[in-house]
């Protein structure tokens, strides 16, 4: 019992140092042929958006590319984000029937 509890905070401790991680993993995008860029962190946050002047002569194009390069930057982070949190907390545990479909 005492052993996956260990292996319990093992798994724990691989999340954490993987979030941590991933704060360092930067994911670009952009829209509009580069009119809209956006960097996200692994983790979902916003690192850094540059727009160009053109794009600021028509809100309802620049709101559409922000969404754009927004939603695919988080799409990708996210899936990152999620493979990574898995491997960490799978290389901790056991082989623990029905454990799989969990993580």
């Amino acid at each position: 019992m005492f052993d996956i509890m260990g292996k319990l905070e093992d798994a724990k401790k691989n999340v954490e140092e993987a979030r941590k991680r991933l704060d360092n993993v930067y994911i670009d995008s952009e829209a509009g042929n580069g009119m809209v860029k956006v960097t996200v962190t692994g983790n979902r946050k916003l690192k850094s958006l540059s727009i160009a002047d053109e794009a600021l002569q028509d809100k309802e194009m620049l709101e559409d590319y922000l969404s754009i390069a927004l939603n695919k930057a988080l799409d990708e982070a996210g899936k990152m984000q999620e493979e990574e949190l898995k491997r960490a907390a799978t290389e901790a545990l056991p082989n623990i029937p029905g454990l799989d479909g969990l993580l």
